[in-house]
């Protein structure tokens, strides 16, 4: 028997041909996207290493309170990894805090928390440790207050590949003390903290005894020991910014650096002695210039104050929020996430007039979307992309685009496509072998345009924003987004962020930032995820497009099968699921993978609208 029905939503027209029992799909499916947990591919595990909020930190004197522990801070972002050359551990992991608090034991403003990692077996564990300063435990506050003075807002940063020296990005540019949360705001004097007594004894060559307000004392690279989890010295001679990445290269003298603003330039640090980044030229990108590095003196101190500002008077080039930076070892390019914005064109327009000049790319984009250039009010940047530069050229072009556009802001579960990128935001670049592999997370900053459905999250009035996480092979020339790999899903709400392989290739630590609370425990909190199994494919002989091994009925490609929880396709469908009696147990309408863990453990059938049919084996 076949009949035809009018579905509402995705559904028009269709004939359907009848299994024994239940036969047509219901009018009414709940949609399946997204997860309040982790998810990813079935084929890897994931543990939780670290929960902020949750996990007790070892602290240091601060504030006049004894050291002792405290409750980690939440918002976890930068993943830094330090390897440990003696082989008794895989190394430390350096997690930075982005959420901006009062804390009387941990200290005011951002944070990070270090903590040591080993493989035993295939799990992941958290070392005891006991440090210099006499501290011993799991996780260790960084101790930045009696030091360089407090941070702020510690979001992405840098892992130099050249003995895993770690620098925290202090995100988010103030511009006054009343921003930066801190209890103390009287004047900063570098090389010995502020006027009104906080103790911050680091200082930095040329610029100590320099007093400077308070809130100038935050907005820089920021370089810590995780081994000792202590901070060593703010960065101010590459300037202040709103840093979010950068990457040191393998001379151990190249520092690329992201600045996440709108407009942001880029920028290079050369410094004069390898391993030495306190004296080194400062320099910005200019696109259209012979000489396309222009210095700015980094030994005047105002200079650095205003480091954007000193950029766009030498005509930088202006791009719409750099963040993360990563280099390929195999190609000698670095790459960097420009995160993009909805409407950047009246935010770089003033600095437009100042000698800013706009990227190429920026202005092809402007072009083709009819508007008279990137500082019309008309013109968009909705979802973003990786860019590429090659310092053999000094070239820097589009790399990979974000999207594809969607015409409608408020896109349906049906519009939504398979494969999409939106808002790149975290990157890191693995190499294992001879091969590289680039890890990209998503960090929504709009949920219109496909960069999120509508309803997906309890009904079909709300949204709440659902970030995922690919890998891209390196080795495929020209990628499209078809290349991307989807490793997996945080939980609704989060922000995905941090990627870093360890050194090994076998595990990537992630991070899911600011969940929504209405995640299940630990779902709801800040965390550190270790997700192992990568070293089956990574560098090995299979592709990296098999990472699931597939059933292939007819077109459609399930994976895998059997199965311990659930199924995914090449593409998305509207399917129902049947079992050995040809019973309808659950009907779902345009996914590309449906979850089978609620389901006991036996054999099943999947019938798609198009009548295609698989048996799917569910495993214990």
């Amino acid at each position: 028997m076949r009949r035809q029905i009018l579905l509402m939503g995705c559904f028009s027209l269709m004939a359907l041909a009848s299994l024994p029992g239940q036969a047509l799909f219901d009018v009414e499916i709940a949609p399946e996207f997204g997860a309040k947990e982790i998810r990813v591919s079935p084929m890897l595990t994931t543990q939780v290493i670290f929960i902020g909020g949750v996990d007790m930190v070892q602290t240091t004197d601060t504030y006049g309170n004894p050291a002792g522990e405290a409750p980690a801070k939440q918002w976890h972002d930068f993943i830094g990894f330090t390897g440990d050359e003696s082989g008794e551990s895989l190394g430390w992991v350096s997690i930075n805090h982005e959420r901006i608090v009062q804390d009387d034991l941990i200290g005011d403003g951002g944070g990070m928390t270090v903590f040591k990692i080993a493989r035993e077996g295939d799990s992941i564990v958290v070392v005891d440790q006991t440090l210099a300063d006499g501290r011993s435990g799991k996780y260790f506050n960084v101790d930045f207050v009696n030091t360089v003075g407090p941070t702020g807002m510690n979001c992405g940063g840098i892992v130099s590949e050249v003995g895993g020296r770690i620098w925290t990005a202090e995100e988010w540019f103030r511009t006054s003390n009343s921003s930066i949360d801190d209890r103390d705001t009287s004047d900063f004097v570098i090389g010995t903290g502020t006027v009104d007594g906080q103790t911050a004894p680091v200082g930095f060559p040329g610029f100590d005894g320099e007093q400077i307000k308070k809130y100038q004392n935050y907005n820089y690279m920021v370089e810590i020991d995780p081994r000792e989890a202590v901070a060593l010295r703010k960065q101010y001679n590459w300037g202040r910014a709103g840093f979010e990445g950068g990457a040191v290269l393998p001379d151990n003298k190249t520092v690329y650096l992201g600045i996440d603003a709108t407009p942001a330039p880029w920028a290079k640090f050369v410094a004069e002695t390898e391993n030495d980044f306190t004296t080194g030229k400062l320099y910005v990108y200019k696109h259209d210039a012979d000489e396309k590095w222009i210095e700015i003196d980094n030994t005047v101190l105002d200079n650095m104050l205003n480091f954007s500002s000193k950029a766009w008077e030498v005509g930088a080039t202006m791009y719409n929020r750099i963040e993360w930076v990563a280099y390929d070892p195999v190609s000698g390019k670095v790459y960097a996430t420009e995160t993009g914005r909805d409407n950047p064109g009246s935010r770089w327009a003033g600095e437009l007039e100042d000698g800013g000049v706009f990227a190429p790319h920026h202005i092809d984009r402007a072009s083709a979307q009819g508007v008279a250039d990137p500082a019309a009010d008309e013109y968009v940047d909705y979802y973003g992309r990786v860019v590429e530069f090659d310092p053999a050229t000094e070239e820097m072009v589009s790399f990979l685009e974000g999207g594809p556009d969607i015409a409608e802001a408020d896109a349906t579960v049906c519009d939504y496509p398979i494969t999409h990128l939106s808002n790149p935001d975290g990157l890191h670049i693995k190499q294992i072998g001879d091969k590289s592999y680039m890890v990209i997370q998503e960090d929504l900053n709009g949920d219109t345009y496909g960069r999120t459905p509508l309803g997906t999250y309890k009904n079909f009035a709300s949204r709440i924003r659902t970030c995922e996480f690919f890998l891209l092979d390196m080795q495929v020339e020209d990628p499209t987004l078809e290349d991307l790999v989807r490793i997996g899903i945080v939980p609704f709400g989060a922000e995905v962020t941090g990627a870093r392989f360890t050194d090994d290739g076998e595990t990537l630590l992630i991070n899911s930032q600011h969940p929504s609370d209405e995640n299940p425990f630990p779902y709801n909190n800040s965390l550190t995820l270790a997700i192992s199994g990568f070293g089956d494919f990574l560098g090995g002989t299979t592709p990296i497009n098999e990472l699931n091994p597939a059933t292939i009925i007819g077109t459609l490609n399930v994976r895998p099968n059997p199965t311990a929880d659930r199924v995914m396709f090449d593409r998305k469908i509207d399917a129902a699921i049947y079992d050995m009696s040809g019973k309808r147990l659950q009907v779902y309408r345009n996914v590309n993978e449906i979850d089978l863990s609620a389901f006991t453990p036996s054999t099943y059938f999947l019938r798609t609208e198009d009548g295609e049919t698989a048996k799917i084996v569910l495993t214990n």
